[in-house]
């Protein structure tokens, strides 16, 4: 073959490559463009448009598993959970985010910017990471922001500064840090100390130095944060005289409901006391509580005044407590109940009077308890009575054996129609005292109509009316 013809096949060879992919393009069913793209998406990822996107061009992003929703008008994301290590990019979100849930991740730090994009934001839980280091310049831009969430995580230092860029900021938690409550905190301490701001920094404390172990941030004395040790080498000495009254008994008598459990505010407060070893309900569980679980505990015995102030709960778990006893006035005040979980506990009965002040009750939890099917239950059976919209489950007779497995009320309902009238007439001393035998009769007439149907009751001829 002539040098020349061959030199001609080999520029044409050359010349069809480099037209083969603009020709694969062109094939039916390739370039479908955006409807194609949004089929071939993997798993996890997502086209970045909309009123982040700076070009027509998209872009794919790896999203972690977090959700968005909306309550009340308010977009809610919330990454709980997802190992993060830094903070998702805000182009991520279909909408501008309110609330966003950072806690129970990996996040160590938080640089200058961290939270570019986020200018919308009302609240931010970061609470229970590793973060050691926030920058003075992240939280820049979150002029909305009203609480911030920082407890449970490795902070030592934290400068004012930090909090310039927020001056909305109404709620800030930082305890369960080890703070070192020397010179470079002095700042912070003076800012949370301002009357006006009450709920910033609540009940964290010192863990260094050793004179100020446990003294909570709003009571140390600024002043003395920036003294030189005195020469004998025991720093801050002219503060240990005037802490020492300040510092807690390291026998606390109950719990504080702040150190011993997660308080979560979005979308509802709650605070979440499970598995925290407590024997004791905790004291000083905020009155905004609405949601409280203390499950999986060792709360043997319900104290009256227990729940104290904690007037806006709606449910309450108190499963799992091997609890024995409840006292009268345990639960005065919780008139916003809803639900109450007492199951899988050592309770027999539920004393009088227990239940009197839930009068909104729905849903009452009562199965794995070993209940005593002897007088003392009746009180629980005619309060449900009482009661009928309260949905119930697991009242069962655990002893006398004769009656185990049987359901308490049926119980109750053989007991009475083992007790006819006639009978309960014989067995009255005739001797007794009139006025004290027509109380007596009065008082089992009452019985009767409590458990007797309307439509069954005899027309009454007369009608006793108690003057005293």
């Amino acid at each position: 073959m002539p040098v020349g013809l061959s030199m001609r096949l080999i520029s044409l060879l050359i010349v069809f490559l480099l037209l083969l992919p603009s020709t694969e393009m062109k094939r039916p069913g390739k370039g479908k463009g955006l409807k194609g793209a949004r089929q071939n998406l993997a798993p996890g990822r997502v086209r970045v448009a909309g009123r982040h996107s700076r070009s027509r061009s998209s872009r794919l992003v790896r999203l972690p598993n977090c959700s968005e929703s909306t309550e009340s008008g308010e977009v809610f994301v919330d990454c709980q959970d997802q190992r993060l290590t830094s903070i998702p990019a805000s182009q991520m979100w279909l909408k501008e985010p309110k609330h966003l849930l950072l806690a129970r991740n990996r996040i160590r730090v938080l640089n200058d910017m961290a939270f570019r994009g986020y200018e919308s934001l009302t609240s931010l839980d970061l609470q229970q990471n590793q973060i050691s280091l926030v920058e003075e310049g992240a939280f820049q831009g979150l002029t909305s922001l009203t609480t911030l969430l920082l407890q449970h995580n490795r902070l030592v230092t934290l400068s004012e500064e930090a909090l310039i860029p927020m001056p909305s900021l109404r709620y800030l938690r930082l305890y369960d840090n080890p703070w070192n409550c020397f010179c470079p905190l002095d700042s912070l301490i003076r800012t949370i100390q301002v009357p006006s701001n009450r709920k910033l920094g609540n009940h964290a404390r010192c863990a260094e130095p050793i004179t100020l172990k446990g003294i909570k941030l709003k009571q140390v004395d600024p002043e003395l944060l920036c003294k030189e040790s005195d020469p004998t080498g025991d720093p801050m000495e002219d503060q240990r005289d005037s802490t020492n009254t300040l510092k807690p008994s390291p026998i606390r008598s109950k719990p504080d409901a702040i150190a011993a459990c997660h308080t979560y505010f979005f979308p509802q407060m709650r605070m979440d006391c499970r598995k925290q070893g407590l024997t004791e309900v905790p004291t000083g569980i905020p009155e905004d509580i609405v949601h409280i679980d203390l499950s999986h505990n060792s709360i043997s015995h319900l104290k009256a005044r227990d729940f104290q102030g904690a007037r806006s709960l709606r449910t309450l778990n108190i499963s799992n407590n091997n609890m024995e006893h409840i006292d009268t006035g345990s639960l005065a005040g919780l008139l916003h109940l809803r639900e109450l979980d007492l199951s899988d506990n050592s309770l027999l009965f539920i004393q009088y009077g227990v239940l009197e002040d839930l009068y909104f009750l729905s849903q009452l939890n009562l199965g794995g308890n070993p209940w005593m099917c002897n007088y003392s239950i009746h009180y629980m059976v005619y309060w449900l009575r009482l009661h009928p919209a309260v949905r119930h489950s697991g009242l069962l007779c655990h002893s006398p054996l004769e009656h185990n497995g049987e359901s308490v009320e049926e119980y109750v309902n053989s007991y009475n129609r083992e007790c006819p009238k006639d009978r309960q007439h014989s067995q009255i001393d005739q001797d007794t005292d009139p006025e004290l035998w027509q109380t007596v009769m009065e008082v089992q007439r009452e019985v009767e109509e409590e458990l007797e149907p309307s439509h069954l009751k005899a027309p009454q001829k007369y009608q006793i009316i108690r003057l005293s």
